[in-house]
């Protein structure tokens, strides 16, 4: 029974690392050939069968609800019912609307849109709305968040801006809306969010600070994955019932172990229903439930019986579950500890096990952090150790308990006042142990060192006295210090980030390293805290040689702050030095400044006769091997001509395509004289400046000169020196991106 389980599983599970889903009929296929293996000693193969195509055939629907190509970009008039908890950041509210209708098109069965200076929207209104809608898209970027997998996962088949828009029908049933509001109304010592994200798994109301004190402590699942609440919750009332059992304060004519576990239950289903019931809350319930049966009835099966069960039925229920790194880590959390107290001779006492169980989860879940490419907290084990009781037991029944007695005056006010207390001490103290240790990003590791942590892993999670148990140690440091791949002498590794409308290049020789512009940030987003940043860490960059900023402008120079802050950097060059914040110490640039980094030349040049920001950019030209890329950043027609009387002037085989393709630069007389292999193209789906241009494409379809744009191909890498072609991310297929078009037929 165990074995086919776990095959299931591992079929289902398969769903996330396929390139493409084969066709419905394949999937039929794969069923039959399945159920017809389960009668014979081939089950494990026909369970494993069963779960590959049903999950195959799940997220074939989910593909297949996606908003039409044909009406990607257009503006038309929607109607449907907000549903979930709208949220409001920065003046914009962003909101799902479900069984949305519009004339003559079908639409998904759910749209995430965006109301920029919108009106208060409330969850359960009916809206009629005029949206421009775009099929699920996001930055690609190496080793980065896949947003794409995101919405896939959560079958959100389009995303969408409003225009405007009417309320048809004010809202019906929407408790949870209500709710939330009266907690944001209270005294909560300016934790009103936080006491949100803990009662409905709401998390919109926690500020930037707070999330990085919770991702720098890995205590991210206690305030906003609601299923360690259920758990907490569950635990509270199954002890209560059970000590009040033990102490004969428990009626005698009722049997206490059916009423602990159907209380328990019971208490996990009204936190459910208040946290909305999603996926982590579903996942939480169903394991919850398993446990409290294994533990009425089933105690002699085994402890990883229900683990199993619990598992597998996530898995059937959601199939798209696995795209979500919440399911990794919970279930290996669990699973960690099942390993970890299994098979031990004699017990533990709680303050034995306590600690020795976060130190177990730390070790256990390192592998799968690297997997999913998360960052990993150094303090997790010393944080999780005190915050999860002081949660537990201090905040999370006087939360629940005064949110069920707000309607009672002064009642449920003082009960979230003190929650409200206990929640501020612990993020202050959460704030200052990010501080002491903020969160490792490590550079991704090659297959055999993840092969070796995962080994070193396991061995440690063994009881004591296993041979071989504590070569664990040497292993994990070996995968930790995994040597990085070291760009050879007199070649450039090139990477244009994916950042939106913005402009990112990092360039690696082979012991330096260079950043060309730091990315977009506009308002609350910053690209280059969100994008950049963590990708230079991902790439085993430590400190920055040299950051050159082509000119001032937001969607160039926004993000240096971030990296500053993130980063060492030795040197900050700029176009418009002046115009950029003090912090930066940035130094003029200087046309016709030279040097040269390990075999691989470099020079600066900008228009000394500039008029504005973007005619004043500074240019890099690059050459390795006799290959060359010219960076520009936004120079017009005009820094264009200036630049052929310049000493960079010549041909070049890379172009960063001026002003993202704007109709104002990339000239027919420029692009004749550098005569490019191929254009580099960065800007946003959809952007509102229409680049890039559609005469400037035509100009260099003309010309014969081929074009690679982030929106199609993801992030682009380019290997200086070796005359090779670029390489978008896009081209790492995964069943839910869909493929870049060739790059000599631009968008």
């Amino acid at each position: 029974m165990r074995t086919g389980m776990i095959a299931l599983a591992l079929g289902l599970l398969c769903l996330r690392f396929l390139p493409a889903l084969p066709p419905v009929g394949g999937c039929v296929m794969l069923a039959l050939a399945g159920a017809a293996l389960l009668p014979f000693r081939g089950y494990p193969l026909g369970f494993f069968l069963l779960g590959l195509s049903w999950a195959c055939v799940s997220a074939q629907w989910a593909l297949d609800d996606r908003l039409a190509p044909d009406l990607d970009g257009r503006t038309l008039w929607v109607e449907g019912q907000v549903v979930g908890l709208p949220s409001t950041t920065a003046g914009s509210v962003r909101f799902e609307l479900a069984d949305a209708t519009s004339r003559r098109v079908r639409l998904p069965a759910t749209i995430r849109l965006g109301w920029y200076a919108g009106p208060p929207v409330q969850s359960g209104e009916r809206w009629r709305l005029a949206v421009t809608l775009k099929r699920p898209s996001g930055l690609l970027n190496p080793h980065g968040f896949d947003q794409e997998a995101a919405l896939l996962a959560r079958r959100i088949g389009a995303t969408g801006t409003v225009k405007a828009g009417e309320l048809v029908a004010p809202a019906a049933g929407a408790w949870r809306d209500s709710v939330r509001q009266r907690l944001l109304a209270v005294e909560a010592h300016g934790r009103e969010g936080a006491l949100a994200a803990l009662v409905l798994g709401d998390g919109s109301g926690l500020s930037s600070q707070d999330w990085q004190a919770l991702q720098a402590t890995g205590t991210i699942h206690l305030l906003v994955i609601s299923g360690q609440h259920i758990g907490l919750l569950a635990g509270l009332v199954y002890g209560l019932v059970a000590g009040l059992a033990r102490w004969g304060y428990w009626p005698r004519r009722l049997p206490w172990l059916p009423w602990a576990c159907g209380l328990a239950f019971a208490a996990a289903l009204g936190y459910g229903l208040l946290a909305g019931f999603q996926v982590p809350v579903r996942r939480a319930c169903i394991m919850l439930g398993l446990v409290l049966l294994w533990r009425l009835r089933f105690r002699h099966l085994g402890v990883a019986l229900p683990w199993l069960l619990a598992l597998n039925g996530v898995l059937i229920l959601e199939p798209l579950a696995s795209l979500q790194p919440g399911l990794w880590l919970s279930f290996a959390a669990v699973g960690i500890l099942i390993l970890a107290f299994s098979g031990r001779l004699g017990a533990w006492r709680f303050w034995q096990a306590w600690p020795r169980a976060q130190w177990m989860v730390a070790i256990g879940l390192l592998p799968i952090l690297l997997m999913l490419g998360l960052p990993i907290s150094l303090s997790a084990p010393l944080t999780n150790l005190i915050a999860v009781p002081w949660l537990s037991v201090g905040v999370l029944p006087l939360a629940l308990l005064g949110t069920a007695t707000l309607p009672v005056p002064y009642v449920g006010e003082n009960l979230l006042w003190l929650a409200a207390g206990s929640l501020d001490l612990l993020f202050r103290w959460l704030a200052w142990a990010a501080s002491l240790l903020p969160a490792w990003v490590p550079p991704a590791i090659p297959l055999w060192a993840w092969l070796l942590c995962a080994a070193g892993a396991l061995l440690l999670l063994l009881p004591k006295g296993l041979p071989m148990r504590m070569l664990g140690w040497p292993l994990m440091v070996l995968a930790a210090l995994a040597p990085q791949v070291k760009v050879p002498e007199g070649e450039v590794q090139v990477w244009q980030l994916d950042v939106g409308q913005g402009l990112a290049f990092v360039l690696r020789t082979r012991n330096h390293t260079a950043l060309y512009d730091a990315g977009p940030a506009m308002g609350g987003f910053d690209l280059g805290e969100r994008v950049v940043l963590p990708t230079l860490r991902k790439l085993g960059v430590r400190e920055l040689d040299l950051m050159l900023l082509s000119h001032a402008d937001a969607d160039h120079a926004g993000g240096a702050s971030a990296i500053m802050r993130g980063l060492p950097v030795k040197r900050v060059l700029s176009g418009e030095a002046a115009a950029l914040p003090k912090l930066l110490g940035a130094q003029a640039c200087v046309s016709d400044e030279r040097w040269e980094w390990d075999g691989v030349r470099f020079s600066l040049w900008q228009w000394d006769d500039a008029t504005d920001s973007n005619q004043g950019s500074c240019t890099l030209l690059v050459e390795a091997r006799g290959e060359r890329l010219l960076l520009t950043g936004d120079i017009d027609v005009r820094s264009e001509r200036a630049w052929l009387g310049g000493p960079q002037a010549g041909p070049v085989d890379w172009l960063q395509a001026p002003h993202h393709g704007s109709r104002s630069s990339s000239s027919r007389a420029f692009l004749q004289a550098t005569r490019p292999r191929g254009v580099l193209i960065s800007r946003g789906r959809h952007n509102t400046f229409g680049h890039p241009h559609p005469q400037v494409m035509a100009r260099l379809r003309n010309l014969g000169i081929s074009s690679y744009d982030n929106v199609d191909h993801g992030a682009l890498h380019l290997q200086l020196g070796t005359f090779g072609v670029p390489r978008g991310t896009r081209e790492q297929r995964r069943f839910w991106r869909e493929p870049a078009p060739p790059a000599d037929e631009p968008t």
